[in-house]
């Protein structure tokens, strides 16, 4: 089996969201003079993000849309439920200020990107908004490498249903068995894909899901540098994982 393509997931993939997000909440906080409100700084942080993850789950099955989840995201960290939308939009777009003072790229990406620029083609599949995922690209420098973009806001569809993974091997003319799929959740990305017949890949940075027990079908790997080996080695599912 050749891999023809790789498609990746954005955030705490090739973006480091986790910590962009904790230097702009604690900014934003910061300026908003909030910052004590929910204990430490990082209490604060987990519990936005347990909002963002409750929210989140609500638009990926289609209860709100983009801009309903954020703005609830908002309305339910600050308690506040009679803010109006352009308060609560008001609100997340200073957030977003700081957030995006914060944006990078994992150390590994540009060098993995580099190495298969030749032998690979490469799309993106977020469970984002092409908007937000678009401009983020651009920023983080990067855009042009990707032959498509495609989020789930316009889909109609998110990861891990097995349509949102078809959607980008059709995008690319490949069947899935021809295309690898990376990013960092192991039931989101990893069991998602592997389960819609793409070659999975679990990029385990050591940390939300590092404790978790792998599930059956994605590889398993601690950096982007292991990528190019698992690309060019025996890719059946199941193969010994190179983590550790």
């Amino acid at each position: 089996m050749t891999i023809e393509a790789v498609v990746w997931d954005v955030d705490d993939t090739l973006f480091d969201y986790t910590s962009a997000d904790r230097e702009g909440l604690r900014a934003h906080l910061a300026a908003e003079r909030l910052l004590g409100r929910h204990g430490t700084a990082e209490e604060a942080l987990a519990h936005w993000r347990t909002i963002t993850d409750a929210q989140w789950a609500r638009f990926a099955a289609g209860e709100v849309d983009f801009l309903t989840q954020r703005r609830d995201r908002t309305r339910v960290f600050l308690d506040r439920p009679e803010l109006t939308d352009a308060e609560a939009d008001d609100w997340f777009d200073r957030y977003l200020v700081h957030y995006e003072a914060a944006w990078s790229l994992f150390p590994d990406v540009l060098p993995v990107l580099d190495t298969l620029a030749a032998t690979h083609r490469h799309a993106v599949l977020s469970n984002s908004s092409l908007t937000v995922q678009d401009r983020k690209l651009r920023v983080l420098g990067v855009h042009d490498r990707f032959e498509t973009i495609l989020c789930a806001a316009e889909l109609g569809v998110s990861k891990p249903a097995a349509g949102a993974f078809l959607a980008a091997c059709d995008a690319l003319a490949l069947a899935p068995h021809q295309v690898a799929y990376v990013g960092d959740h192991p039931e989101i990305d990893g069991r998602g894909a592997a389960e819609a017949g793409l070659l999975s890949v679990w990029i385990d940075r050591g940390g939300a899901y590092a404790t978790v027990d792998p599930p059956a079908g994605p590889r398993r790997i601690a950096s982007l540098a292991e990528l190019p080996a698992v690309l060019g080695a025996d890719t059946r599912f199941g193969a010994p994982s190179t983590f550790g």
